[in-house]
């Protein structure tokens, strides 16, 4: 999945939209969860190096809030990284760039709305 239909489905899936919370990084959105307005999803713009990957440019991904257990398995999967700028322990990345699995990224964001919804 991609950039825009990560969009798409997280709006139509839990009916939240997005929000661009900093001038200085205008690709960066964020997504709540409604009733206690802790974030669940992030989605940003970042220089590949940072990432430790090859080449040169950006890569969209999307950090998810995620249990600690699981991590650790995804991170043996194609297209997850430890989490960007959040908690190691607790958020994982996924890149945008269709080497994560659909159906399994879609699980996550699921799982990551659960997570956030249980810590009202």
């Amino acid at each position: 999945m991609d950039r825009e239909e990560i969009i798409d489905y997280i709006q139509n899936e839990f009916g939240v939209e997005e929000e661009r919370l900093w001038l200085t990084f205008p690709e960066y959105i964020v997504f709540r969860n409604q009733k206690n307005k802790k974030w669940f999803a992030i989605i940003m713009d970042i220089e590949k190096s940072k990432l430790g990957l090859e080449g040169e440019g950006k890569i969209d991904i999307i950090d998810l809030r995620c249990d600690n257990i699981l991590i650790g398995s995804l991170l043996h999967n194609k297209g997850y990284l430890p989490a960007y700028h959040m908690s190691k322990k607790n958020w994982i990345t996924a890149l945008l760039d269709g080497s994560a699995d659909e159906n399994k990224l879609k699980d996550l964001i699921h799982l990551s709305y659960e997570i956030i919804e249980k810590k009202r």
